[in-house]
């Protein structure tokens, strides 16, 4: 499987759905709130059906499972797949605001290979396909995030998904020197720290695994790290694809 041209063929068709989902919003989105009572919109629909389409074109003998389609998410022995969350931040995506994301996450043996995160209304395009292979395209440049020299942080930054920091996060916080947080609530989170923005992310077990995975790939790949709280690997494929706890850190503070 020749990873680089299955990631470097759909980066313009990420491009593509950015644009799409910009020109759905502009237009007036239609919403309502799922069964699990989250918002939903016909941008992330729309987004979602373009994306998945791609991506099976491009590689397609490998399952898809995205947040928002049924297909694959009761198969318990899916080892080589995909991890689509077509819009993660739908909240800002409805609201005009400019952090949500486009997201796919490639995993092989229970792994993330390759990921591809897109934000739109940012013009940041993020992408990787193997250690030493993380990238942000902006504009006309391409960096590669691997090759950014390491910086030993003086006062680590973290991103929190809450301003309302829970007792077992704090204790990770003192143990590391966190001296700083922001709020961000989409995969994005995963391609500041990459790029050296800020320094890590901690969150106990919540969400799933298509809003993690493209982002592990970018981070690790760029030479960061993400494991649980005990440090282990955090694997795909899980029964009810839902995460473990989760550290984030960048290749400066390890």
């Amino acid at each position: 499987m020749n990873l680089k041209r299955i990631v470097k063929n759909l980066v313009k068709n990420f491009l593509e759905a950015g644009d799409l989902a910009l020109q759905l919003r502009d237009r007036g989105l239609e919403k309502k709130i799922k069964s699990d009572n989250t918002p939903v919109s016909n941008g992330d629909l729309e987004v979602n059906k373009f994306i998945t389409d791609k991506i099976s074109q491009v590689t397609p003998d490998l399952p898809i499972i995205s947040e928002e389609t049924s297909d694959n998410k009761d198969n318990i022995n899916l080892k080589d797949f995909w991890l689509i969350d077509p819009i993660d931040g739908t909240y800002d995506y409805i609201n005009n605001l400019d952090e949500f994301t486009i997201n796919a996450g490639l995993i092989i043996n229970n792994r993330p290979v390759a990921g591809l995160i897109y934000a739109p209304a940012k013009k940041r395009m993020f992408y990787s396909y193997g250690k030493g292979s993380a990238f942000e395209h902006k504009k006309d440049e391409t960096i590669n995030l691997s090759n950014k020299p390491s910086k030993k942080s003086k006062k680590l930054k973290f991103i929190s998904y809450s301003t309302k920091i829970k007792p077992e996060i704090q204790k990770i916080y003192d143990d590391l020197g966190v001296k700083e947080n922001i709020r961000m609530k989409s995969s994005l989170k995963f391609c500041v720290v990459a790029t050296g923005e800020y320094d890590g992310y901690v969150a106990e077990p919540r969400a799933h695994e298509w809003d993690i995975a493209a982002g592990h790939a970018i981070l690790e790949h760029s030479g960061g790290t993400v494991t649980d709280f005990e440090g282990n690997e955090i694997l795909y494929g899980k029964k009810d694809l839902k995460n473990p706890s989760i550290i984030l850190k960048n290749k400066n503070i390890l």
